[in-house]
């Protein structure tokens, strides 16, 4: 069917809850019904919806520093963090404030409006989370928006981080539920929603994506996107990655995705969460500035802003705000 007011193809709405029946079903078939729209018919509701949602020409800019790196005990394939692979990357144990402060200080000069900070931690132990809530508590008083990606959360810790001033909390679900094995075996999906729900309980904002290109079907690209979709308020971020291959994890060696269809999963992201920052993540210094000017037009409207993204490559500030004049955009 086709709404004649917009030009766009009507779809059930994508927030049924994944255990909630028929609505469980009829989602991901909806979504795949996205996917395979015409290219232009596609990007022309994913930009309909965008602009019912927001300014279309402001970008949100974060920064991410790698607060503690190397050493993980999970076994991801994409991760060159993960112990158990041969990728070049050094251990580091878990930064100063001082250095902390130093970067946050230049992302903000920058023009970075959030300062994301990671560890390579499955999760974090009391002893580690502590230094780190005194990290939230600095970069906070910056007058900067403040997100953490630290591991899977036990009970009580998400809200101690919102205590010390936390905004957001940074936990991806990867990839689709069926492909989640393929890629992870050291924990289970449901300890990521788990995580989540935690995050939740205490009233931080969600921060929640995926990575794509890790050999996955368009099914279960749109899989991963039925299940964002369906978290319960949707994520506040959407960080949507490409995967950055890295020698020595399983996933160096793996088909490139096509550009035009990382576009897609963009506008289909957009679509299916109408109010949520779309962000694009990794694998941005890999993209043209002609696949990244499609991927604002298709409603992306972050991006992570800086030289490094944890242990991997990320465009420099001048590239990108050469681009943001090109394309007239404006940082929020």
């Amino acid at each position: 069917m086709n709404d004649m007011t917009t030009g766009a193809m009507a779809v059930p709405s994508p927030h049924p809850s994944p255990t909630s029946g028929e609505g469980a079903n009829v989602m991901p078939q909806a979504i795949n019904a996205l996917f395979a729209l015409p290219f232009a018919d596609l990007m022309f509701q994913a930009q309909t919806v965008h602009r019912a949602n927001f300014d279309p020409n402001r970008v949100q800019l974060s920064t991410l520093l790698s607060i503690k790196t190397g050493g993980c005990s999970e076994d991801c394939g994409y991760c060159p963090q993960a112990a158990r692979y041969d990728t070049g990357v050094e251990n580091q144990g878990l930064l100063n404030l001082d250095d902390v402060l130093v970067a946050a200080k230049a992302a903000k000069a920058a023009g970075a409006s959030r300062f994301c900070m990671g560890a390579a931690w499955r999760g974090p132990k009391q002893r580690d989370l502590d230094p780190v809530l005194d990290m939230v508590r600095a970069v906070r008083a910056l007058g900067l928006e403040t997100c953490a990606t630290l591991g899977m959360l036990k009970d009580g810790q998400a809200e101690q981080l919102k205590e010390a001033g936390l905004d957001y909390y940074n936990h991806n679900l990867d990839t689709a539920p069926e492909f989640y094995g393929d890629i992870i075996t050291t924990r289970q999906y449901q300890d990521r929603l788990d995580t989540l729900e935690r995050v939740r309980q205490a009233d931080l904002h969600v921060c929640c994506g995926g990575i794509v290109g890790m050999g996955e079907s368009r099914t279960q690209r749109a899989g991963l996107i039925a299940q964002l979709a369906s978290l319960d308020p949707q994520p506040e971020s959407v960080p949507i990655n490409l995967l950055v291959q890295v020698e020595g994890t399983p996933l160096a060696g793996a088909e490139a995705l096509d550009p035009l269809e990382f576009v897609r999963t963009i506008a289909v992201a957009r679509i299916c969460m109408p109010q949520s920052f779309v962000r694009l993540s990794a694998g941005r210094q890999q993209m043209s500035d002609a696949v990244q000017a499609l991927c604002f037009l298709a409603g992306a409207n972050s991006i992570f802003y800086g030289e490094k993204l944890l242990t991997t490559g990320n465009p420099e500030w001048e590239r990108d705000q050469r681009l943001f004049d090109s394309l007239g955009l404006i940082a929020l």
